[in-house]
């Protein structure tokens, strides 16, 4: 999403270059910053969340899991599920539902449009997930663990890096939020895949085929243009309903509904169907969804021979090393070679340990994680409850660790931010994307003749009183 920066008219002896994480476009910036700000509200609760679930795990294990296992839904529908497994294969359906619709708008109306622009951040995100993934199967192959977890530190939780954000306060340009928000994107994408791929149960082909014919109705209504909630959300539940039955995660569902949408604009449409939608969802997602998952996944019972295994078993340290290691190390070597060994330079106004800071911040990788996590050692219920206290663990440094490296350049962003929000002219449009617009210099002259007169009279007024004050008594 880190769109070329403007020419600034200096000469330039690589030719034809970019610029990584320049400057976005006034319409990618006011996306991005909107969505920015629902995902941070849902963020700060996801941490409230989090925080709750250990409280009540540590202080009262058996409500705890009395109500996360309790049972509910029709059995004969094959959907009498704890309210834990409501949690996961549910209201993360509407998670992935979200990032299905932000992928297809990258894709066909963001920077990801673009190939040049896109290779960057898809590069990153890539060796940000196979570095983690490599780290935890080296330590594991080492130490004699179990491989299975490896994809449990491949994902970056964008709400909880926004909420770490938010809580440290510090003003992160709109190029490295947007930065952050890619990585996400594309990390959802793979993680998609890889649960779709890695960990599907034996298929029910009847439910997978009515799945698949109930998303080709559901397709065929939005290309008809057919609107209306009741009977899209009734279409959509029987869809998660038979693919929840096929044996394949029922998020995918989810993901595939979204990328159906429509993210384009028409010339009478101030909004795109995709876009109408997600700014309608997106609050249910991130204030309700991914919290209350979290809620009945992060409890785990925390003590200190509980941390001790954390850094003592492979698999468990596979994945704190993994969020922690691996996606700092992927994510910024990523960037560099793909600088490198292209006809990119980073942004003048920015360093690389800017954005090892950033890759640091994408070490958190609690939601996704902890799914992955309990899919990948569902029959040990022991060695899944150690791995989600890795994750937590992983994510705690990852986050202090990326606080510090963030907290270093605070006033550089500060004043980066700044320079993005300024608007003189008080048009509403930052005046960084007016440079190159004759009325808006225009504008700015009558402000600064105004002054200037105001000052001319002030001056004449102070220079009368003086005299007065120096005249005969």
């Amino acid at each position: 999403m880190a769109a070329p920066a403007p020419s600034n008219g200096k000469n330039n002896s690589r030719g034809n270059s970019r610029k990584v994480l320049g400057r976005l476009s006034l319409p990618e910036r006011n996306f991005v910053a909107n969505a920015l700000r629902a995902e941070t509200v849902g963020g700060v609760l996801l941490l409230v969340a989090a925080i709750t679930a250990l409280i009540w795990a540590n202080t009262a294990a058996g409500s705890y899991e009395s109500v996360r296992g309790f049972h509910l839904g029709p059995s004969s529908l094959g959907l009498d599920l704890s309210i834990q497994h409501w949690a996961a294969d549910g209201l993360l359906a509407v998670f992935f539902f979200v990032a299905g619709i932000e992928l297809k708008r990258e894709l066909v109306a963001g920077d990801l449009s673009d190939p040049k622009a896109a290779a960057l951040p898809v590069i990153a995100a890539l060796c940000g997930m196979a570095v983690p993934a490599l780290v935890y199967v080296l330590v594991n192959t080492v130490g004699g663990g179990s491989t299975d977890g490896w994809a449990v530190p491949t994902a970056t939780d964008i709400a909880f890096a926004l909420a770490v954000l938010a809580v440290i306060g510090t003003s992160l340009p709109s190029a490295l939020r947007a930065f952050l928000l890619t990585l996400a994107v594309v990390d959802d994408l793979f993680a998609i895949l890889i649960i779709a791929v890695f960990f599907t149960s034996d298929l029910n082909f009847a439910a997978l085929g009515g799945a698949v014919i109930g998303l080709a109705v559901f397709w065929l209504l939005l290309r008809k243009g057919v609107r209306g909630w009741y009977v899209y959300v009734p279409l959509a539940l029987v869809i998660w309903g038979l693919m929840y039955n096929s044996g394949i995660h029922a998020t995918i569902a989810g993901v595939a509904m979204g990328l159906m949408l429509r993210c384009t604009r028409r010339q009478d449409e101030e909004h795109s169907p995709g876009e109408h939608i997600e700014h309608l969802v997106r609050p249910l997602s991130a204030g309700l969804a991914v919290p209350l998952f979290a809620l009945f996944s992060a409890g785990v019972v925390v003590s200190g021979g509980a941390l001790g295994d954390v850094f003592s078993k492979p698999e468990t340290l596979g994945v704190v090393l993994g969020l922690v290691v691996g996606k700092a190390v992927g994510i910024f070597g990523g960037t560099w070679l793909a600088a490198r060994f292209t006809k990119a330079e980073l942004n003048d106004e920015l360093a690389w340990p800017d954005v090892f800071a950033v890759a640091s911040l994408a070490g958190i990788g609690f939601t996704v994680s902890l799914l992955i996590g309990e899919l990948a050692f569902t029959e040990d219920p022991l060695l899944t409850d150690e791995i989600k206290a890795a994750v937590l663990m992983g994510s705690l440094i990852a986050a202090v660790l990326s606080g510090i490296l963030l907290k270093v350049r605070n006033a550089r962003y500060r004043a980066l931010y700044d320079d993005e929000e300024r608007d003189d002219d008080l048009d509403g449009i930052p005046d960084v994307y007016e440079q190159d617009k004759p009325e808006y210099h225009l504008r700015m002259a009558a402000i600064y003749e105004k002054k200037a007169a105001e000052h001319r009279r002030l001056a004449e007024v102070s220079a009368g009183a003086r005299a007065g004050d120096d005249g005969p008594a």
